[in-house]
């Protein structure tokens, strides 16, 4: 087995068998996406576990309303139809055992200060904030939860889909965590049989430039 294994072993799991996870495993799991890197140490995130089966539905419906509500407002009737099909996409964590939201808090931008100070135009500052490091905190603690639910034989699906429901899925979770916003969720399960599969990759040549 090659040293890189449990990453070449990560997928995009959307079926998963009505198995229960340990808490002992779910633990374990989002520790290892606490030790993702962080800009500042500043650990921007919040791993909101749920568990119950009844508020699963719930967000599923949740998501399946607003899909239908913004459908109705598209005037074009192939963009209408093709925006309601990702809906089935949207909620494929209805089967999981397991949902794991992951909210983004607050983050000062280093330099924005002076960035700001410097008579700045609202066009550069936005090009300034386009990495956006708040969010780069959260992705990296999604790696880790993904490699680390692979690495224990589970299967996790990164989702930023449902977003058009946030704020309706915000108030149904109801963190208590001033500045914080959900920023993506996975489901997490014990991975349906014939489920694991991969697209292919972009050759290195075309992703990766060498300067020496």
């Amino acid at each position: 087995m090659g040293e890189l294994d449990f990453i070449y072993k990560r997928h995009s799991i959307r079926r998963f068998k009505d198995i229960e996870i340990p808490d002992e495993d779910i633990n374990e799991i989002i520790k290892a996406a606490t030790y993702a890197p962080s800009g500042n140490n500043i650990q921007n995130w919040h791993f909101v576990v749920v568990k119950n089966k009844k508020i699963i539905k719930e967000m599923v419906k949740i998501v399946e309303d607003k899909n239908k509500e913004l459908s109705e407002n598209i005037p074009d009737e192939d963009m209408k139809q093709r925006f309601r099909r990702y809906v089935k996409y949207h909620t494929v964590f209805r089967n999981a055992p397991v949902v794991i939201l992951i909210f983004c808090g607050p983050y000062d931008i280093t330099g924005l200060d002076f960035i700001k100070a410097n008579n700045t135009t609202m066009e550069e500052l936005i090009d300034f904030q386009k990495p956006d490091p708040a969010i780069q905190n959260i992705g990296a603690a999604m790696e880790n939860l993904q490699l680390a639910a692979t690495a224990k034989g589970y299967g996790a699906c990164w989702m930023t889909g449902p977003s058009y429901a946030r704020k309706e899925l915000e108030k149904l979770i109801n963190l208590d965590k001033e500045g914080y916003f959900l920023a993506a969720m996975t489901p997490l399960g014990v991975p349906e049989d014939g489920d694991i599969k991969s697209p292919p990759r972009k050759p290195l040549e075309e992703v990766m430039t060498v300067i020496e």
